[in-house]
């Protein structure tokens, strides 16, 4: 398994393979002792936990037709973000997984701000 940075440097393969094995998975993303990992397609993108600055979930109302009428159908989004600006918005299957997510996120990167920018 190959696996790609979002910020600059990289990590040791044999390193990142053994700690995604040991992560906790939270529907396409894995949190590891050393990284935050998320499958996109094929490919397993990672960022090293000292890089997140900040991290949020991000709700987006989707418009959508039903055979009854029309509605919004909430989608949940988590975003990690870095000095540089926002790094992913990753897609997660419900609100119960953001809410865990954002949780699990608060005990391994206590630095980090959590909560959406302020515009």
């Amino acid at each position: 398994m190959r696996f790609y940075p979002l910020t600059a440097g990289e990590q040791p393969d044999d390193q990142l393979a053994a700690d995604y094995r040991s992560a906790r998975e939270i529907g396409v993303v894995r949190l590891g002792e050393m990284a935050f990992f998320f499958k996109r397609q094929r490919k397993v993108y990672y960022v090293p936990y000292e890089k997140i600055r900040r991290c949020f979930r991000r709700v987006q109302l989707v418009p959508a037709r039903l055979c009854c009428g029309q509605g919004d159908l909430p989608v949940e989004n988590f975003v990690i973000c870095s000095d540089e600006g926002e790094l992913a918005q990753i897609q997660l299957p419900g609100e119960r997984a953001g809410k865990a997510l954002l949780e699990e996120m608060k005990s391994r990167v206590p630095d980090a701000e959590f909560g959406c920018p302020k515009q």
